[in-house]
């Protein structure tokens, strides 16, 4: 069963997930909050799988809500996922460089909201491929030329190739038809290299690519 946190300031939207939520078998909402000071306290009493978390709320912010709860050690395997009600590329770029998991609208079809819930409890990062083309290309612009990350010696030269496709926004299967390997061989090495890293999920890896410098689209030449 994947529990379910909903931080959200407006009560009709709680109320509209939670019936969403609750009627699938495999999930459930294990609490609610209406700010992200709550919704951190919350967390750390119910450790949900997954929280829900919309960007603007009172008290505190869901960036800054998003940012105590991925920090915080013992609160490691709960994902996180961003709404908002418009898709802004700076709430992209703050909401995963805070750790996020994910980011969604809040019109999103319910079909892809369930999806998303799912999918990031399996570890996957919850980025469309517009999405994260604009991350990247937000990095590129925002980063100034990084110095080498020392964790980068954990791994093997295929491992960081893979790291490198993964920053660049490739999925699992257009890394297995680069390097000629199997899907399942890719999903493999980029498992790998999450763990040596410590990297939550693969949007953290996509942040960690960039910010180890190990992809550099900006710095060129």
């Amino acid at each position: 069963m994947i529990r379910v946190l909903l931080a959200d300031d407006q009560l009709l939207v709680r109320a509209g997930f939670r019936a969403l939520l609750s009627a699938q078998p495999d999930i459930e909402v294990a609490g609610e909050a209406a700010d992200g000071d709550e919704a951190v306290r919350r967390v750390r009493e119910l450790r949900p799988d997954v929280v829900l978390m919309d960007i603007r709320m009172p008290v505190l912010d869901g960036l800054a809500a998003t940012r105590l709860i991925t920090g915080d050690p013992e609160l490691a395997a709960v994902r996180v996922v961003m709404l908002t009600t418009f898709e802004l590329d700076e709430y992209v770029f703050e909401a995963i460089r805070s750790g996020a998991s994910g980011f969604l609208v809040k019109d999103t079809e319910p079909a892809e909201l369930l999806r998303a819930v799912r999918a990031v409890v399996n570890g996957d990062a919850l980025l469309s491929p517009g999405v994260t083309r604009r991350l990247i290309a937000e990095f590129a612009a925002r980063s100034k030329r990084p110095a080498a990350a020392a964790d980068l010696d954990r791994l093997t030269d295929r491992e960081r190739e893979v790291m490198a496709l993964v920053g660049m926004g490739l999925s699992n299967e257009e890394i297995a038809r680069r390097l000629v390997v199997s899907p399942l061989t890719a999903k493999t090495h980029v498992s790998r290299t999450m763990v040596k890293l410590g990297a939550r999920d693969r949007a953290q890896l996509v942040v960690l690519a960039y910010e180890s410098g190990l992809v550099r689209p900006g710095w060129l030449g």
